[in-house]
């Protein structure tokens, strides 16, 4: 590992210039390319406290044995230096942009005699106009099939055109008129291309006027009484509208834009784009990346855009570009974008409209494309093998963690706080032993002490069952839909686990297995304990643990700032690589306790949101209840109604009818109800919790919404 401070530049050695700047290693390979408006500003940055910098830029920095600079006039052309030596060097801690697959696109070989319609992949060529990309060749095919009906381009390879000009034969599509085969001279050369000319024009989105003219044209033949012909073209425009019926019009006529979005974790990114011309959706493709630097959206945002004009001209290059953030500084991207065209580009953010709205499809586009890679990369055996070998050497673990349970606490401003445990074996999710927790020792918020508890209520569980042989401490079955009296929920997304050593019922002649051979939950523990935070949740933790005499579980913390890996005691974190299989399990395993904890938060606000009085009534559905807000039209009408008023509701008895008016009578009533759409005080006729006009519908007298911010 290098010290920085070995080639550091010279004071006044750098200039104060716009400038591209190359990091090499000791064996001269360049290891990552920038640009910089000030160069001496920039590299500055890289030479200070390692301490200091980003775990990514300090394995860069001290990876390199040297830096090189060069010296342009403008941001502009050192935004396109920066573009030619990625592409030369491919250095290894820049952003790279990967295609997850190869993109078919539509071409029109105009640089031919005969131009001809087919499909193609790879490297743009040089006289040939494309169309696309799209997302499969199929949809290439369907398209072009329909379209050769009107414009019966040559769709052959160079081998059939030439044996078909020998023999003086065309083939199939020449007989059937889906070719006006040129290869027997039925067509010349200049008419063919003037046709290949006009489906060009049609694919850009100049279809309206060809469909007016086919149209005239169809209306002067049937005048005329040329009916034949007039079917034909009747049945070119509906070819030519089926065609246009498979790219969705999504945009005002005549419009040209990209549009970019971005989906982005700590560890990986993708980008998506939408090609939209004449008003419809084109083309799409996406890439995924690896952030290897410490990197803002809107730098991903000018790493894609150089990706994908950076070797196009002319109207490759769309009038608009719509982006979910702009570069900084934005100016010389756009001019550089503009000097690609050759007219000017406007670069922007999407504010409101169809614009706003096509964009955030585009953005479900990217997540679910992230979410997709994610589940491949998670899926492959080999890949989490190598993830939970790495975890163990990291930790100092003696034998790889098959089995690992992660917990997270969650609050919004301290109220309904809760935790949740998920728990991960051979690297894959176990969703059925998930746990949930209500804290309950105390009020108010206190992660280090939430987690505290957590740990304690699982692992007391677990010793006692241990001393019972593995038996459950409250005799239910896994998926009740009741809380356990310590708080304690399970179960995928809602069941429920019973009592800890704070409430234990007497147990039931259960084994360590369920009915059908599986083991009970809680009948091993796992051999790593990944907390949600830094160095304060791991002590929390670990304390636990030792108050409990259990000192054969590692506890670890993973901090989400900077994605550190916290041990018990150590005064400084573990960094993984960048690269790392393991610390991509690891995060893996905290976002989804982070995602299951705060479910179940915003879960229990909800159902405190919706309390009412008639809840706590015995044998009281919700059927009857609705039955009963709808009758009276509030809860304050049916509490001053007598029993005799309220047996009068269809469904109600007297007995039914004598408990709710004892249910009311013992509920203290809540202040003035809140519409939490407008903020105004509701009717004095109506109760808290009461919408006026739709009766049952509940109305929470607090803004959750609001706060929602503050949640974790």
């Amino acid at each position: 590992m290098a010290d920085p401070s070995s080639y550091r530049p010279r004071p006044g050695e750098i200039p104060d210039s716009p400038g591209v700047y190359r990091f090499r290693d000791e064996h001269r390979r360049v290891i990552y390319v920038g640009k910089a408006k000030s160069l001496r500003q920039r590299l500055a940055n890289y030479f200070q406290d390692l301490a200091g910098l980003h775990p990514r830029t300090r394995s860069m920095v001290t990876t390199a044995a040297s830096v090189e600079w060069t010296v342009v006039s403008t941001e502009v052309e050192a935004l396109q230096l920066e573009y030619s030596w990625i592409k030369e060097y491919d250095p290894r801690f820049n952003v790279k942009y990967r295609d997850d697959k190869s993109y078919p696109y539509l071409a029109v070989t105009m640089n031919e005699e005969y131009p001809r319609v087919q499909v193609m992949r790879g490297h743009k060529k040089k006289g040939v106009r494309y169309f696309g990309p799209y997302a499969h060749a199929w949809a290439i095919r369907d398209t072009v099939d329909l379209m050769l009906r009107v414009f019966p381009v040559r769709t052959c390879s160079a081998g059939v055109f030439k044996n078909a000009a020998r023999t003086g034969r065309p083939c199939l599509l020449g007989y059937i008129g889906k070719c006006s085969a040129p290869c027997v001279e039925r067509i010349s050369a200049e008419d063919h291309r003037e046709l290949a000319e006009e489906f060009c024009d049609f694919m850009a989105g100049r279809t309206g006027t060809y469909l007016r003219r086919l149209e005239r044209q169809m209306a002067e033949a049937a005048e005329e009484m040329e009916y034949e012909r007039a079917a034909r073209l009747r049945d070119d425009i509906g070819a030519l509208k089926k065609a246009m019926e498979k790219n969705a019009v999504v945009l005002a006529d005549a419009t040209d834009a990209d549009l970019i979005a971005v989906a982005e974790d700590e560890l990986e990114a993708a980008v998506q784009i939408f090609h939209v011309r004449g008003g419809r959706v084109r083309g799409q493709r996406g890439w995924v990346t690896d952030k290897v630097e410490e990197i803002t959206t809107g730098a991903l945002v000018e790493h894609a855009l150089q990706q994908l004009y950076g070797e196009e001209t002319g109207d490759a290059v769309p009038r608009e570009v719509l982006v979910p953030a702009l570069p900084d500084p934005v100016e010389p991207v756009q001019e550089w974008l503009t000097g690609r065209r050759g007219a000017n580009v406007s670069l922007r953010v999407p504010q409101r409209g169809d614009k706003k709205a096509l964009m955030e499809t585009v953005q479900r586009n990217a997540q679910q494309a992230l979410v997709l890679h994610k589940t491949k990369r998670a899926s492959d055996l080999t890949t989490r093998s190598r993830a939970l070998e790495e975890i163990s050497d990291a930790l100092g673990l003696d034998s790889a963690p098959l089995r690992i349970e992660c917990y997270d606490i969650s609050h919004l401003q301290g109220d309904d706080v809760v935790a949740s445990m998920v728990v991960f074996e051979d690297g894959l999710a176990r969703k059925s032993e998930y746990r949930r927790f209500q804290i309950k020792g105390f009020a108010g918020q206190d992660d280090v002490r939430s987690m505290h508890e957590v740990i304690t209520r699982r692992f007391r569980r677990y010793l006692a069952e241990k001393e019972r042989t593995g038996e459950w401490a409250d005799g239910e079955e896994p998926g009740a839909a009741e809380t356990a009296p310590d708080g304690t929920v399970a179960g995928t997304d809602g069941a429920v686990a019973g009592t800890d050593g704070a409430g234990l019922a007497e147990p039931p002649a259960n084994t360590l297995t369920e009915d059908d051979g599986r083991p009970k939950r809680f009948a091993y523990p796992p051999q790593l304990v990944v907390v949600d935070g830094g160095a304060p949740q791991v002590a929390a933790a670990q304390r636990a643990l030792d108050e409990l005499g259990i000192d054969d579980i590692a506890v670890c913390g993973l901090a989400k700032r900077l994605e550190e890996v916290w041990l018990p005691g150590d005064d400084d974190p573990v960094v993984l690589p960048r690269t790392s299989e393991g610390l991509y399990l690891l995060q893996r395993i905290r976002d989804e306790a982070h995602r299951f904890a705060i479910t179940y938060q915003r879960a229990k606000r909800a159902k405190r949101f919706r309390s009412s009085p008639l809840d706590d009534v015995p044998g009281l559905g919700d059927t009857r209840k609705q039955a009963l807000i709808k009758h009276f039209g509030s809860l304050k009408r049916l509490r001053s109604a007598t029993i005799e008023q309220i047996c009068d509701v269809p469904g109600i008895g007297r007995k039914t009818a004598e408990t709710i008016v004892a249910a009311l009578a013992q509920a203290v009533p809540g202040g003035p109800a809140v519409n939490t759409a407008t903020g105004e005080i509701m009717d004095d006729t109506e109760e808290p919790g009461q919408q006026p006009g739709s009766p049952g519908e509940p109305v929470s007298t607090g803004a959750p919404d609001e706060r929602r911010g503050q949640e974790r």
